[in-house]
């Protein structure tokens, strides 16, 4: 039915300050009575997967190879500040992937109905030809749905929805979304649209704002634009949105967040008409949740004194929304997988290619509409 081993990948924080990218074999695992055995086809390389891949530090100017094919061992030197982060992984080759799809092809005495489904996961080591999950973890697709079609089930469209519901659990009307042409800029685009929900989305290039009109946005404003501050009050002003999700943890020379509660105060204060030398009353708050732009994140505190700034994780906040309301997000999503939640690729990789030094460079720019997919059949 598989082959006897499985290949996955791996990364490894050495004690000599290299970060190592390799191929390793494992005994391919045999399922329970809960679970399944999925042949995994496609993983996507996320933002969230480059943080243990290269680990963010990794010097990508001087990588350097080892072996051959399966083989192969790509390695680069991390910045000695990031060492001191790194010691509880040190020597540990870490499997790598936070979701995927694939096919069952083996399954438990319990969840044998499972056999020959295509289904989405997420949990680490997807980086796998073959891994074994308890069946529950699974997102079952349609049988139309391709695996690189289910690829990208969880992080994206989770974070998205998780937006909405953010938005709700603090009582704003509305949200406004930085690096907004990303495929997760774009589900939220759709969501918001079917959900009557307003929606500010902020780019940084026209072709991007030319992306996000095409597929509905009202809204978009261009931080390359010289207007871009007196736009985005604008918008606000007509969605009333306070609450902000940045994707670069700077942006514009590090000044976006502090540009996006600005926006949020003046706002603001065009709707109340009354004057405060402690600025509006009205909360804004903005949430970091990625880290695009590693330029330090600036502050200039022109929005009064209601506002907060802060980090914000997908676990964590499903956490707090529950499995009831997860679950109704799991069903939304394989109905919607798709339509809504649907992901582009620019390239399609194999397990040896992900080794490459150019690869390598290519997928750590994180550059929209060049998402990478990695085939572990291939």
């Amino acid at each position: 039915m598989t082959d006897k081993y499985s290949k996955e990948i791996r990364s490894t924080v050495t004690s000599e300050g290299n970060v190592e990218l390799s191929i390793t074999k494992i005994p391919v695992p045999t399922p329970t009575d809960d679970e399944v055995l999925v042949e995994v086809h496609a993983a996507p390389i996320s933002p969230s997967d480059l943080a243990l891949l290269i680990t963010f530090g990794g010097d990508l100017s001087n990588i350097n190879i080892s072996g051959s094919e399966e083989n192969t061992v790509a390695s680069m030197k991390v910045h000695p500040a990031m060492m001191k982060s790194m010691k509880s992984r040190l020597d540990q080759a870490m499997p790598a992937g936070n979701e995927g799809a694939g096919i069952v092809i083996d399954a438990g005495s319990n969840v044998k109905h499972l056999t020959g489904k295509t289904v989405g996961l997420a949990g680490g080591a997807m980086y796998s030809q073959y891994i074994c999950v308890p069946a529950v973890n699974c997102l079952v697709m349609d049988d139309e749905t391709t695996p690189a079609e289910a690829a990208s089930s969880f992080v994206n469209p989770m974070t998205a929805l998780s937006f909405v519901e953010t938005m709700k659990m603090e009582n704003h009307s509305g949200i406004v979304n930085t690096a907004a042409a990303s495929n997760l800029g774009q589900m939220l685009v759709k969501i918001c649209n079917d959900d009557g929900i307003p929606l500010v989305n902020i780019v940084r290039t026209q072709e991007q704002v030319d992306l996000l009109k095409n597929i509905g946005a009202k809204y978009v404003c261009n931080t390359s634009e010289e207007n871009f501050k007196e736009t985005l009050v604008t918008a606000l002003i007509e969605t009333g949105a306070t609450l902000g999700f940045d994707a670069t943890g700077g942006g514009n020379n590090g000044e976006l967040p502090g540009q996006i509660l600005a926006a949020m105060e003046i706002a603001s204060n065009s709707a109340s008409g009354e004057y405060s030398r402690y600025g509006s009353e009205t909360y804004k708050q903005v949430y970091i949740y990625g880290g695009l732009d590693p330029s330090p994140t600036i502050l200039k505190r022109s929005y009064g004194m209601s506002w907060g700034l802060g980090g914000w994780l997908l676990m964590p906040m499903l956490k707090k929304i529950g499995m009831e309301k997860l679950q109704e997000m799991r069903v939304r999503v394989a109905k919607e997988i798709k339509t809504t939640f649907a992901s582009g690729y620019g390239q399609e990789i194999s397990f040896e290619e992900m080794l490459q030094p150019e690869i390598i460079q290519a997928y750590a720019q994180q550059k929209t509409g060049n998402k990478f997919l990695v085939n572990p059949q291939m």
